[in-house]
């Protein structure tokens, strides 16, 4: 078998006085979609976060391409790139200046700066708004430049957190297709969402999250078992007649 592009084993965190990962495990592949599924509040933004080196878990380790999250942040960082639902375009900047300014933040090497962010204004087909302030850009257009920024450097895996809440159909569209684009490159594609009719279109294998607990992981057509829908598995693993 493949080894792993993300490897989550035994994770806990608490944030307050709440207790959010209760000792999770998973692995996610290059070339597959992976879904890490879960009500609002099962802890799956936490748990990209730690991924991501934004948090440090309590107990438990994480490994991204054989690198320890804690032990390796900076080489984790240059791997993955992360798109969220809080967009969070620089509104001053333009598209392009957006994309190149997490370029250098990415270290992508001044020789390669300006071929890195053309190819990826013509890949995402930004380039009739590249030049516009992102304060001006329709919520589509702005995660564009998310998605953009995200992918400069090329990371090997990138993380979808529920990136098509705020987006209208054609644009949610235009990300799933990325999505599935980026598996056919061979990148491990992590997508949280709580939207289960996403899940079973793109998911190759899914994690189900409750109250920071595994309740259900593998193939999603496993998953899914007998049940007509993947959405009346997971209400009947979290516990919703």
């Amino acid at each position: 078998m493949t080894e792993a592009a993300v490897s989550v084993e035994r994770l806990e965190k608490t944030l307050g006085k709440n207790m959010v990962l209760r000792g999770i495990s998973f692995q996610a592949q290059p070339g597959e979609i992976f879904g890490l599924l879960g009500p609002n509040g099962a802890g799956k933004t936490t748990t990209l976060r730690i991924i991501s080196t934004l948090l440090t878990p309590d107990a438990g380790t994480v490994e991204l391409l054989g690198y320890d999250t804690l032990r390796s942040p900076e080489q984790v960082r240059r791997r993955i790139g992360v798109v969220t639902a809080d967009i969070g375009v620089y509104p001053r900047l333009s598209a392009r200046e957006n994309i190149s300014y997490f370029a250098q933040l990415s270290e992508v090497p001044d020789r390669e700066l300006e071929r890195r962010v053309d190819a990826v204004v013509e890949r995402l087909d930004i380039g009739s708004f590249a030049d516009q302030r992102a304060e001006s850009l329709s919520s589509g257009q702005k995660q564009k430049v998310a998605i953009a920024r995200a992918i400069v450097h090329d990371p090997e895996v990138l993380m979808f957190d529920e990136p098509t809440s705020n987006l209208d159909v054609l644009a949610s569209r235009e990300v799933r297709e990325f999505m599935v684009e980026s598996k056919g490159r061979g990148k491990c594609v992590i997508f949280s969402t709580h939207v289960m009719h996403d899940a079973e279109r793109l998911c190759d294998r899914i994690t189900i999250l409750h109250q920071g607990q595994v309740v259900a992981s593998g193939p999603t057509a496993e998953v899914r078992g007998n049940r007509a829908e993947l959405e009346d598995a997971f209400l009947e693993l979290v516990g919703v007649s």
